[in-house]
C-alpha cells in the first residue's frame, strides 16, 4: 500500500461540471464509500471528495471501479478486496489504517457491507479501535422500496434466497410471519422458480414489487400479488438485468369474536377497563371505544 507523499500539496481540486471537488487530506479512518448501483450521476459529492482524497481504496473489481474514477477525471489506483482475497487484503489494509492512512472501501454498486464480504473488515477496524466513516448513497434496497409502494415503516433486507428449492421455502417459512416488508436481491436466472416458492410458502395474495435494473435505461418496476407476478415471470421467462423482490407484510387475520372476548377479559384482570380497551386495540386493530363498550358488557353479563 502506498504512504501518502508529504510533498504534494495539501489538496488537489477537480472540476466536476460547474462544481470544483477539493480533496483535501483525510483523517485516518475506514471510510464505507456508497457508489451509484446504474446510473453513474447518483454519486454524491462527498463520495467523490473521499474518492479523490483517500490513501488507500479498495473495491470488489478494480475494473469497475476504474470506470467510476475515469467517469470523473480521479485519479486513483483501487487495490482488490472481495470474498476471495480478504484474508490476505483485509490485514493489509488494517494495517494501513494502524498507520494513519485514509481507507475507503467501496462495492461495485451501492452500499458497501450490503451482500459483500466488508462486514468483516469493518469487525477488524472497529475491534482495534479504529475509525469507521459511512458516507451514504445509494442503496437498491431502499431505491426499491421506494418505488415498491409496500410500507416502509418497517422492512427485512434477507438477501439471496438458497438456490435450492427446499432450502429455499425452509427460509421463507422462516420468514413468513416477519410483520414488515421483505427484501430479496434474487439472480434473473432464479426469479421465476424463487417466485413460485415465495407465492406457495408465503402467500398467493401477498402484494409484492420486483424492481429491475434500478437506475438504469431498461429500469422497470413491476407490482403485483405473488402469484400473478410468478404467473407473468413463469410465462415470459427470466428477465434480464439485476433484481430486487419487495414482499409486503402478512395481512393480520380479524380475531373471532369469542377470542376477543376472552383477550378483553383477560387483560382487564391486570389494568383497568380504558387500558385493557386501549391494549386489545392494538393487538387486534380494533377500534377502541367500541372495545371498551364490550367489555362493559361483559362485566355485567359475568357479574
Amino acid at each position: 500500500m502506498p504512504k501518502r507523499d508529504m510533498s504534494e500539496p495539501a489538496h488537489k481540486s477537480y472540476l466536476i461540471g460547474q462544481t470544483e471537488i477539493i480533496a483535501r487530506p483525510l483523517a485516518p479512518a475506514l471510510y464505507l464509500v456508497a457508489t451509484p448501483i446504474g446510473n453513474l450521476g447518483d454519486i454524491t459529492l462527498r463520495a467523490l471528495e473521499t474518492l479523490a482524497a483517500v490513501d488507500v481504496l479498495a473495491c470488489e473489481d478494480t475494473r469497475v471501479t476504474r470506470i467510476l474514477l475515469d467517469r470523473y477525471g480521479i485519479r486513483q489506483k483501487p487495490y482488490a478486496y472481495h470474498e476471495h482475497n480478504a484474508a490476505e487484503a483485509g490485514p493489509r489494509l488494517i494495517a494501513a489504517l494502524e498507520e494513519g492512512r485514509s481507507v475507503a472501501l467501496v462495492s461495485d454498486a451501492g452500499t458497501p457491507l450490503v451482500s459483500d464480504p466488508g462486514f468483516r473488515l469493518v469487525g477488524q477496524a472497529l475491534e482495534r479501535g479504529l475509525r469507521v466513516i459511512p458516507i451514504p448513497g445509494p442503496s437498491a434496497v431502499l431505491a426499491a422500496l421506494t418505488a415498491s409502494g409496500l410500507p416502509s415503516d418497517a422492512f427485512l433486507f434477507a438477501g439471496f434466497l438458497p438456490p435450492k428449492d427446499g432450502q429455499r421455502r425452509n427460509r421463507l417459512e422462516e420468514l413468513r410471519h416477519v410483520p414488515a416488508t421483505l427484501i430479496f436481491f434474487e439472480s434473473p436466472r432464479r426469479l421465476p422458480e424463487s417466485l413460485a416458492a415465495m407465492s406457495a410458502v408465503l402467500g398467493e395474495d401477498r402484494q409484492a414489487a420486483i424492481g429491475r435494473e434500478l437506475t438504469k435505461t431498461f429500469e422497470e418496476m413491476r407490482t403485483g400479488t405473488l402469484v400473478e407476478l410468478a404467473a407473468a415471470y413463469a410465462a415470459e421467462g427470466e428477465p434480464r438485468g439485476e433484481i430486487v423482490v419487495c414482499i409486503g407484510p402478512p395481512v393480520a387475520q380479524p380475531a373471532s369474536a369469542q377470542d376477543t372476548d376472552a383477550l378483553l377479559l383477560s387483560l382487564a384482570a391486570e389494568m383497568s377497563a380504558s387500558k385493557a380497551a386501549a391494549e386489545a386495540a392494538r393487538m387486534t386493530g380494533g377500534h377502541k371505544p367500541d372495545l371498551y363498550r364490550r367489555l362493559l358488557e361483559l362485566r355485567e353479563k359475568n357479574g
